[in-house]
């Protein structure tokens, strides 16, 4: 697997999970390396953004790929995985659905090792599950990118992959949103695929409290009037804004 460093390591950390259905439970997160869509406010930009690539990013920065990149076979994984007394993982990135066959794989050898194992995808949303990969997956959570990112429509919401999201069961959907406009977007995505209100979370757009807390009043008060649930990210009120938390 194709996982980002962390110092001389993979990022593979246990934490509390700061965003979306799960908010504050503990969770041992692996962040995989690279990533399908280039959003300029992306916290983890250092899994794509690499040198020469030319995309435009808030930070201006731009991350040598093989010095960024730690590659490990699955069952090494899934022992710095075991080092932790957690069983709930979340496969994060870049875009795990990248490397689907060795999420999958990394589910199963998991699960045989214990079968209390619960795995989470978290996923932009543009490339739907093999069957492989959803029967190894306890959860998808699936946040498509709204105007914002800076990603040009047709490539961050890909029609096919989304209504198979929206079908399966296992999944919830968290949208990063910034203002009103944001939330009839929101509301626009919800009806043209399905997704019921109680399955959809907004989360403000941001990376320090201070941000968050500005725009935290008016997007809570819009999942009020549409039935929608709120999500911070608390991992930011707790660590700030930084790889490994």
């Amino acid at each position: 697997m194709k996982l980002a460093r962390l110092e001389n390591g993979p990022e593979i950390f246990l934490s509390l999970q700061g965003e979306g259905k799960n908010q504050g439970t503990p969770s041992v997160f692996v962040r995989t390396s690279r990533c399908n869509l280039y959003c300029v406010w992306c916290d983890t930009p250092y899994t794509w953004n690499w040198q020469g690539s030319g995309f435009a990013h808030v930070e201006a920065r731009e991350f040598d790929r093989d010095r960024a990149t730690l590659e490990l076979d699955v069952l090494e994984v899934a022992h710095q995985v075991r080092r932790f007394d957690c069983r709930r993982v979340v496969l994060t990135g870049g875009e795990p659905l990248l490397q689907a066959a060795e999420c999958a794989a990394l589910g199963r050898v998991l699960c045989a090792m214990d079968e209390r194992y619960q795995i989470e995808v978290e996923t932009n949303g543009t490339i739907a599950p093999t069957p492989e990969l959803d029967a190894s997956i306890d959860q998808y959570t699936v946040s498509p990118k709204l105007e914002h990112s800076g990603v040009e429509r047709a490539l961050r919401l890909r029609p096919a992959a989304l209504e198979a999201l929206a079908r399966n069961p296992k999944s919830v959907f968290k949208f990063v949103v910034r203002d009103a406009g944001d939330v009839l977007s929101v509301a626009e995505l919800a009806r043209d695929y399905g997704i019921d209100r109680d399955l959809i979370y907004l989360m403000p757009l941001g990376t320090t409290p201070e941000e968050l807390g500005v725009r935290r009043p008016s997007i809570a008060q819009a999942c009020l009037e549409r039935g929608y649930r709120f999500s911070d990210r608390l991992h930011i009120h707790l660590y700030g804004n930084r790889p490994g938390v």
